[in-house]
């Protein structure tokens, strides 16, 4: 059977890295370029030193007409990327951006918004996928059966812990080694870019728009994702957690735990896990997530699986990291 060919665009920063090293054992995968303007020629493994021994595959400028193309660029770059070359009509297009998160139309392409455990059927008859943002993931999949189900009436709470890879490889003062370790910082408070994609997922299931108050945080540690959620909730506590299971019944990614979770159980995984628990008249919801992974990279080879007929978690069966 011939593999389907894949093409990167943007093939040194993290969530490249990690694209690399799943499709690389992908069983239905063929890597054809990788490419990068300031790497060309360059081996992959001198940049990605976890894949040394694994590839001798080089940076490359040539699309080499792929059958699907992840564009894994800065923000903003894609639609840059997708006009400066040719880019045949039958490849498939995920971007791992956000050009195409809230604006779905562009070159007569349509954009489907990439959460599989909501746009599962749309997904698979598309030709081009926006790619959730990492906290949007976790925060999305921790409420939208509450949504769906007409079950929020009041103010949401967010706030979510990211690893220092969810600020990319470029140096920052707030992203050095002696700036993060044994530290812990609020950034974006209430204005973080994810809650427009968030507010619009969250209005297109419900009709309504509740207030989500987001307040993000850096980690000091490198990888995952760990939010806590909370709302008033007026509803059981085996009601709401019968209805999460029932929501996630057909995700092989989503799973509802009846004990506490911590990050350690989905780092290196594509699974998200979600916590209920019930508190003096609220609902506390905590998830945890990859952000490298489930939200960034697996999930984008979970959506392309879906667009070529795969199932879901060709390639994506991964052991966490426990220890």
């Amino acid at each position: 059977m011939t593999k389907i060919r894949a093409a990167i665009a943007g093939g040194t920063g993290y969530t490249a890295g990690e694209l690399i090293r799943i499709l690389i054992n992908h069983p239905e995968i063929e890597i054809s370029s990788i490419l990068s303007t300031s790497s060309v020629g360059t081996a992959i493994s001198t940049i990605h030193r976890d894949l040394f021994g694994e590839t001798d595959m080089r940076f490359t400028d040539k699309l080499m007409n792929p059958d699907v193309l992840f564009l894994c660029l800065g923000h903003g770059l894609s639609r840059e990327f997708i006009d400066s070359h040719t880019i045949n009509e039958k490849c498939k297009i995920i971007d791992l951006g956000n050009d195409f998160r809230l604006s779905s139309n562009y070159k007569e392409r349509e954009y489907i918004y990439g959460l599989c455990e909501l746009n599962h059927n749309e997904i698979a008859k598309s030709s081009s996928v926006a790619n959730p943002g990492c906290f949007a993931t976790a925060i999305q999949l921790g409420i939208i059966p509450l949504c769906t189900n007409d079950m929020i009436k009041d103010d949401v709470h967010v706030h979510a812990v990211t690893g220092s890879t969810g600020a990319g490889k470029k140096l920052t003062d707030t992203g050095q080694f002696s700036y993060r370790t044994s530290n812990f910082s609020v950034y974006k408070p209430f204005t973080h870019q994810h809650l427009d994609e968030i507010n619009k997922t969250v209005f297109a299931v419900s009709g309504k728009s509740p207030q989500i108050n987001f307040v993000p945080m850096r980690g000091d540690f490198t990888r995952g994702i760990f939010t806590s959620i909370y709302t008033k909730c007026n509803y059981t506590a085996d009601k709401i957690v019968e209805m999460y299971k029932e929501y996630y019944a057909t995700s092989p990614f989503v799973h509802i735990s009846e004990e506490p979770i911590s990050l350690k159980e989905v780092i290196n995984t594509n699974k998200c896990l979600i916590h209920i628990e019930f508190h003096n008249g609220y609902i506390h919801i905590t998830t945890i997530i990859d952000n490298l992974i489930k939200g960034a990279s697996g999930q984008a080879i979970q959506n392309m699986n879906l667009m070529f007929g795969l199932e879901e978690n060709t390639g994506l069966k991964l052991k966490p990291t426990a220890f």
